[in-house]
């Protein structure tokens, strides 16, 4: 039995450890804090510090896919930096070079595939031509957040501004937001209703 010492206390890590371990597995199974609490004898504000201590992030999943964009190494590094999960964005050149280096059957279950993993995503950021943002929110419904860069179709790269792709990104993690569907532009930011304040 591993022991250790603290003060006047004698304690069991392995037992610590365990327990933690119940804890986290019957949080994942959706009971709440205080359920968790009850269940194992200890006090709901321990499993809340618990999850505060190992907090990697708070908020929505987010995807971004953009294209075509002549930037897209700043935009990578700034969706990095700020915690989005899946990153997909392609100059003109890529685009062209995804789509001419696959079969019919290939381009389908590769754009299938896609479409299954934007999914899983809470909120997904979409640069693209007007005909993209239309057939994105067709598909994807309202966790698009449109960011139209242009009138389809698009043949050059576009620049997008890596600061209000940072904004954007820190408003959506922003737990006290609340989203529609909303839309940016690249000429920047309409007034009204249901437009993100870039």
């Amino acid at each position: 039995m591993n022991v250790i010492r603290i003060g006047d206390k004698v304690l069991n890590p392995d037992r610590i450890h365990r327990t933690v371990d119940q804890i986290l597995d019957l949080r994942q199974a959706g009971l709440s804090q205080q359920e968790v609490a009850d269940r194992l004898g200890v006090d709901r504000t321990l499993i809340s510090r618990l999850e505060s201590l190992g907090e990697i992030r708070k908020g929505s999943q987010l995807a971004l896919v953009g294209f075509p964009v002549g930037n897209a190494e700043d935009l990578n590094r700034v969706a990095r930096e700020g915690g989005v999960d899946f990153i997909l964005l392609m100059n003109e050149k890529e685009r062209l070079r995804f789509v001419e280096e696959k079969s019919g059957v290939e381009l389908v279950n590769t754009f299938m595939s896609l479409i299954s993993q934007l999914k899983t995503y809470d909120i997904v950021i979409f640069i693209g031509s007007d005909m993209r943002i239309k057939m994105a929110e067709a598909i994807l419904g309202p966790r698009v957040i449109s960011w139209e860069i242009g009138i389809s179709p698009l043949t050059e790269d576009r620049w997008v501004n890596p600061e209000q792709l940072r904004q954007l990104i820190q408003q959506l993690k922003d737990p006290g937001q609340v989203f529609g569907r909303e839309t940016a532009q690249q000429q920047g930011p309409r007034a009204g209703l249901g437009r993100l304040n870039l």
